[in-house]
């Protein structure tokens, strides 16, 4: 078992994410570490606690991360992903005298990240998912850091391609470009790190955009668990509620229509783009997809061009890479995986 710290802000694609590593067999969730991003940050750990509660692993440590970016006021998105962040679904609330679920760390999230790498010297898989202020501020605090991780996966940026938030920025990214401009400028050379194998694998939507979960998928995950439930259809009226018998599926199928509805009304289809549990399948198998090494900065002044994620590919710099950026997957073998790792994990609740 890969032991995995994972740091997100929870979201519906978070949530789904967090649901691929409980129920994947070779990883090990040692801890999670909260980030406002797509709610604010106490309702990120509201949510973190609440998945671990529903399905019923732990104890597992969840710390609270910063309430704010390093040098700007936070902004969240609810009309993406509901007002509590996981759109219809309800969770339980946590239980903090069960013996399983999560439990809220007395410690922040920038120290928790220090403690997981320690507890795992060269073995700790970091995935972020959400904003990078709390991998940042414990850069802050542990510069050694990335030589403590065997990996680090980041799902952020556009890679030649548009963004989601501005017309060039991608949103993680976008909500805390500091810190992701002071993660990629402290990594590479400056570190030591001469194996190319440690850099940083980043995941921009020019890759992420082509895991889309439609109807027909989230059929298949309900029917892998325990028999199939009503079939979405863009035909529904908004907010219709799961029939799945399985509580799991209810959940992730409540918090998918709010983001196949999202999806909708930005002219994108009803479907949903399910970018972080890429990023969590990578973290386990880096060799599901293809990558690129480059160069990475972050645009921090650009009047139109702020958050934008610039992959200087043909070494104009003259600065050593510091990341392999994704560029080839494919979706009908990450959807596969993805199906049947959850479905399972979903039948044993």
């Amino acid at each position: 078992m890969q032991p995995v710290f994972a740091d997100v802000d929870t979201g519906v694609d978070d949530a789904m994410a967090l649901a691929y590593l409980l129920a994947s067999a070779d990883a090990e969730l040692v801890g999670i570490a909260s980030t406002a991003g797509n709610v604010p940050v106490d309702q990120v750990c509201v949510n973190n606690l609440g998945l671990l509660q529903l399905c019923g692993v732990g104890p597992i440590p969840v710390s609270r991360g910063s309430s704010v970016p390093l040098a700007t006021p936070l902004r969240t998105a609810e009309d993406t992903h509901g007002p509590r962040g996981l759109g219809y679904a309800e969770l339980p609330e946590p239980n903090p005298v069960s013996e399983t679920g999560g439990v809220l760390t007395e410690y922040d999230a920038a120290e928790a990240w220090i403690q997981a790498a320690r507890e795992y010297p060269g073995e700790l898989i970091g995935l972020v998912t959400g904003p990078l202020t709390n991998f940042a501020l414990a850069l802050r605090l542990e510069p050694s850091l990335p030589r403590l991780l065997r990996r680090l996966v980041i799902m952020g940026g556009a890679f030649d391609y548009r963004g989601n938030t501005t017309p060039v920025s991608e949103w993680n990214i976008s909500v805390d470009p500091e810190a992701a401009a002071e993660v990629f400028s402290v990594w590479g050379a400056a570190w030591g790190l001469d194996d190319p194998a440690h850099l940083p694998i980043i995941l921009g939507l020019n890759l992420t955009e082509n895991i889309a979960m439609t109807p027909s998928l989230l059929s298949r995950l309900a029917t892998a668990a325990d028999g199939p439930s009503s079939p979405m259809s863009v035909l529904d009226e908004r907010g219709t509620r799961s029939t799945s018998s399985n509580a799991l599926i209810r959940v992730l199928e409540d918090a998918m229509r709010f983001y196949f509805e999202f999806h909708y009304d930005q002219g994108e289809g009803y479907l949903a783009h399910l970018h972080d549990p890429l990023a969590a399948a990578v973290a386990l198998d880096p060799d599901i997809v293809r990558y690129q090494q480059a160069t990475v900065d972050v645009e921090l002044l650009g009047t139109l061009t702020r958050g934008m994620t610039v992959a200087d590919w043909r070494g104009h710099w003259g600065r050593q890479p510091n990341a392999h950026i994704g560029v080839e997957v494919d979706p009908v073998a990450f959807f596969d995986r993805f199906i049947e790792r959850v479905g399972r994990f979903a039948s044993t609740l």
